[in-house]
């Protein structure tokens, strides 16, 4: 059981005093980044991915969301986001949304490496190189941390404009992702259910179909923390966007850095 309460603080009559010099250390605190600063530093950042045939409508289907690492030309999403076949009758290819100005404009994509025990996927993008993200210190990331998220929940539905979702860190806990079935569960997914576990962050913030592969960050420095993965769902799939949990998944980046160095433009 539990139960909550307002807490009301008032300063006495007599403490006039007490209260100017309260005011003036509070002013004399360093201040944090602004959060909206700070979202329109990452957003140049995010892309949509997906998948593109003219030979269909529409031709770009979206599958999740990803954001640009290294050389701006490293796009890091969830592997899950990544279609498991491409359609060869359909001519389907790979491909990511960029915002440019107003609008959004098409780049080519290939996947260049696949990490599946962690869910991560870096794919390689044509054209001009994004601003790249910085990946922070797994050592610096702790429970009860202010964090964001950005992506496109509900897939096109709410359109292409970068959504911003905000909470905290409320636990780092061990986990093993779980396999797509129970026929799977067998030889390399049965050894890491037993010794592969890893920590992973828990949030206390609700995403949405979308958001998977999108950056969770630090709301000061928008350096990367997490990679939005799965959200609890409470009753069937469906009634998620109705009842959401508010309790939501994301892979910590550090495994980013591994995928980086075997990623190269030749691959």
């Amino acid at each position: 059981m539990t139960c909550s309460r307002w807490l009301e603080f008032r300063i006495p009559r007599g403490l006039p005093a007490l209260a100017a010099t309260l005011a003036l250390a509070l002013t004399a605190l360093p201040a944090q980044a602004d959060l909206p600063e700070t979202i329109t530093a990452i957003k140049p950042s995010i892309v949509v991915v997906g998948t593109f045939s003219q030979l269909r409508s529409p031709p770009f289907l979206m599958r999740g969301t990803g954001f640009a690492l290294g050389d701006g030309s490293v796009i890091a999403t969830n592997a899950h986001v990544i279609a498991a076949a491409l359609d060869a009758a359909q001519q389907e290819t790979l491909a990511v949304l960029v915002r440019q100005g107003d609008g959004l404009t098409r780049r080519n994509a290939s996947l260049q490496v696949t990490d599946a025990d962690h869910d991560l996927a870096l794919l390689r993008i044509s054209g001009p190189p994004l601003p790249a993200l910085k990946i922070k210190s797994a050592a610096d990331v702790h429970e009860g941390q202010t964090i964001a998220f950005i992506g496109f929940p509900i897939g096109g539905v709410l359109g292409f404009s970068p959504v911003t979702h905000h909470g905290i860190i409320s636990s780092i806990t061990p986990i093993a992702l779980p396999a797509g079935n129970s026929a799977q569960l067998k030889g390399k997914p049965i050894r890491r259910l037993r010794s592969g576990l890893f920590s992973i962050y828990q949030l206390d913030a609700t995403a949405y179909p979308g958001n998977s592969g999108g950056p969770l960050f630090d709301v000061d420095t928008g350096e990367v923390i997490g990679i939005l993965n799965m959200v609890f769902v409470k009753g069937t799939k469906e009634s998620m966007l109705e009842k959401p949990s508010g309790i939501s998944y994301a892979i910590p980046a550090s495994f980013l850095l591994d995928l980086i160095s075997r990623a190269s433009p030749n691959r």
